[in-house]
């Protein structure tokens, strides 16, 4: 990992710009999380425009969220080599050309194409600005301006679904990407002009061949995952299922192997032999499974089944937003109450249920009920990653704490990315046979809503193996 000192540039920011340091990053952060979240309402309108079929643009979720999670543990070595200043406007100029691209495309694969290069520059964006709040700030200003960036990532999500919808039925779904435009030409100067470009004078070994084990790896995966869906619909799809899978597999076996003798491996195994490090790590996975493809699903469930305008269904899906913030509140008086263990197996129970609840709704289903289902859901989901993402870090000693966080925030990327195919394979599995009617639409999404909330169920037994004494302090 790279070294934290010997900063090559002496010039560290003046007054001024430690003040607006943190509003540059903090509108970074929020253009990544608003981005992320206003998509999801125009999936239906995107997909009518390029003739396609709704349930099956899931890998424009996928591309953007799998480039984020790949480059991630390459992003501060690459702002330590180049300098922070020209990785970040470096970072803002590529998510913008992505964001006009995606406005630009004219069909599913070049939107797709398009999305990557959104990734690439958000890969790099949030982790970056991070990092440098981390090098420019004295320690006991940092909880108050890496609070003050994080802010605008709750609201980004809490404004995506609403503007989304509100753009594609008043304008047209390009402008959820043309949007970008102004707000990253305004970022990439500010970046430019207060931000010195600070770099390590002597930058440590990177480990490039686990880096490449570990990207190809995640990413065969995943289209072993998506492929799963199309199996049984033709030979191609079974040998791609096959070769992905086998070939993903033996690309993290080797990547372990060579973790175990690299010096500066990209994350280190010894992690792994910390319990609480590995239950949370593993129950991020399995519960992202399950819940990662809310985000994906359930517009077009709002959308395409139950028959809502976008605007409307972006609405719909505030309560959700709004209860995960105010849920982030109590997790730490509950973990302190009950334990992480027993906080954890119950809120994963109730998170399956809530996942499974959601193949209730219909068409006949009241606002109120539907509002409560959203309410229900999000301070459930919100609870369950506030805790696991704190069980994985809090028994950590000081030496791996910067290699487990490192991999706890790509396994958060790359779990979205495994969780929207998850989604979009049960879909295609639960829609052979189907026709087009939101009749049988709706008995699709009732199949899955239910896989899906099964999964959760079972991930739940993983909490079991917390040790009681796991982050108590008594």
């Amino acid at each position: 990992m790279p070294e934290t000192s010997s900063l090559q540039d002496p010039r560290l920011p003046d007054k001024k710009a430690l003040q607006i340091i943190p509003w540059i990053i903090a509108i970074a952060f929020f253009m990544q999380m608003l981005d992320t979240s206003i998509l999801n309402s125009a999936i239906p309108a995107i997909a009518r425009d390029l003739n396609e079929n709704a349930l099956s643009m899931h890998w424009v979720v996928i591309s953007y969220t799998l480039a984020v999670g790949v480059l991630m543990p390459v992003s501060g070595w690459i702002a330590d080599y180049f300098g922070m200043r020209v990785v970040l406007v470096a970072a803002i100029a590529l998510f913008s050309l992505g964001s006009l691209l995606c406005a630009a495309s004219f069909s599913l694969p070049m939107l797709i194409a398009s999305r990557v290069v959104q990734g690439i520059g958000g890969a790099f964006m949030v982790p970056v600005g991070r990092l440098l709040v981390l090098r420019v700030y004295p320690r006991k200003r940092l909880v108050e301006v890496l609070s003050f960036i994080t802010v605008p990532g709750l609201i980004g999500p809490l404004l995506g679904p609403a503007v989304g919808g509100f753009l594609v039925e008043y304008a047209t779904w390009h402008w959820i990407f043309l949007i970008n435009l102004p707000v990253g030409l305004l970022g990439g100067l500010a970046v430019w002009h207060y931000i010195p470009n600070l770099k390590q004078s002597k930058v440590s070994h990177f480990d490039y061949s686990g880096f490449l084990l570990f990207g190809v790896a995640i990413v065969l995966l995943t289209l072993a995952l998506d492929s799963a869906g199309e199996q049984g619909q033709s030979h191609v799809s079974g040998w791609k299922l096959g070769l992905s899978g086998a070939v993903g597999a033996a690309c993290l076996a080797l990547y372990w192997l060579h973790a175990r003798n690299a010096a500066e491996p990209l994350f280190s195994l010894a992690l792994f032999r910390i319990r609480s490090f590995s239950v949370g790590i593993l129950g991020n996975i399995f519960t992202r499974l399950a819940s990662s493809g809310m985000p994906f699903l359930t517009p077009l469930l709002l959308q395409v089944v139950i028959g809502y305008p976008p605007f409307q269904a972006g609405l719909i899906m505030i309560p959700m937003t709004i209860t995960s913030i105010f849920s982030k509140a109590i997790a730490p008086p509950l973990l302190k109450r009950f334990g992480y263990r027993w906080v954890l197996f119950v809120n994963t129970l109730l998170l399956g249920t809530a996942i499974a609840s959601f193949s209730l709704m219909a068409s006949g289903m009241s606002l109120v009920s539907i509002l409560l289902f959203f309410a229900a859901f999000g301070a459930i989901n919100s609870l369950q990653f506030t805790a696991i993402n704190t069980l994985a870090l809090i028994d950590l000693p000081p030496d791996l704490a910067g290699s487990g966080n490192s991999l706890v925030s790509v396994v958060m990327q790359l779990s979205v990315s495994l969780g929207v195919a998850l989604a979009a394979s049960l879909l295609t599995i639960f829609s052979i046979g189907q026709s087009t009617p939101s009749a049988g639409l709706a008995g699709v999404f009732y199949h899955t809503y239910l896989c899906m909330g099964g999964i959760s169920v079972i991930a739940a037994l993983l909490f079991l193996f917390i040790r009681r004494e796991s982050g108590r302090e008594d």
